[in-house]
């Protein structure tokens, strides 16, 4: 985490690999609430493992901010990342939701990762930090069970 954002207001080139993309993070305006972010990557990319063919997923990230919030551009360069990024749908998903909590330390967050089918299988993969805070509005995630997603 950088102390000032590298991103926002800048020229930013798509990192060369998720470990090289740094992530900005700045103080959470509204602190004292709580309340639910939502981002929503419908297009994201990477690359399996195995045969190097790309893998499509629509994410959807939730979380109750703590003392931080994520600056979107650079989530957008980190998810953007991950085009030349060869994993498994397992880990990329839960590699994703972990970086953000070790880096962020927001109350809670989850992700949802809702991977296309590749072999005629669609993987759903699901992570969270751990229980929902009480009292949080937590909607559901919107995407809907394979039937050709779109």
């Amino acid at each position: 985490m950088a102390d000032t954002p590298l991103h926002l207001g800048q020229t930013s080139q798509l990192p060369a690999s998720p470990e090289a993309a740094v992530l900005d993070y700045v103080p959470n305006p509204r602190r004292q609430s709580l309340y639910l972010v939502r981002f929503t990557a419908p297009e994201f990319t990477s690359l399996c493992p195995v045969t190097g063919q790309p893998d499509f997923a629509h994410l959807v990230i939730d979380y109750a901010p703590g003392e931080t919030i994520a600056e979107s551009k650079s989530l957008k360069l980190f998810l953007g990342s991950f085009r030349n990024h060869a994993g498994f749908h397992e880990d990329v998903t839960v590699g994703i939701g972990e970086r953000l909590v070790r880096e962020m330390k927001p109350r809670w967050l989850r992700i949802g990762g809702y991977w296309y089918p590749r072999g005629g299988i669609p993987i759903d993969v699901f992570w969270q930090s751990g229980a929902a805070p009480e009292g949080l509005w937590v909607p559901d995630q919107g995407v809907a069970g394979y039937r050709g997603r779109g």
